[in-house]
């Protein structure tokens, strides 16, 4: 692919990065240039973005519904897993998806929850009471 060939295709990471690439230049040698994107990768990631977004939307539910604790809901948004959010906390995750469960939440002591707040930069009160 010629520098003048690389796709620059707007993506929703527009504003944060670029990917460089390799391709060849006006001497046919092979250099360096930035893309924006491409169209391949940005239905990657908005598919991938709208997934989280509904994700999102299930644990609120799920929380309304009594069903789930904010943990879940904020460990999405927070683009983490168990294991991510495991060594975050120094929570097991076996401990962790304890604390999915409304009823063991609700029993979690001050610093347990304080040290969730911390991870996921929100109050004890925002903590308790999601969006």
């Amino acid at each position: 692919m010629k520098i003048k060939d690389i796709p620059q295709d707007e993506s929703a990471l527009k504003d944060f990065t670029n990917e460089l690439c390799y391709a060849k230049n006006e001497n046919g040698n092979y250099t360096t240039a930035k893309s924006k994107g491409w169209n391949v990768k940005k239905e990657a990631l908005d598919a991938t973005w709208n997934d989280i977004e509904n994700q999102k939307k299930e644990a609120l539910e799920a929380i309304k519904l009594g069903i789930e604790s904010p943990i879940n809901y904020y460990m999405i948004k927070s683009l983490m897993d168990l294991q991510i959010l495991s060594d975050y906390t120094g929570f097991w995750k076996i401990t962790i998806k304890r604390h999915f469960k409304p009823s063991v939440f609700d029993k979690l002591s001050k610093a347990r929850l304080e040290k969730y707040a911390s991870v996921f930069k929100v109050s004890i009160e925002k903590l308790k009471k999601p969006e």
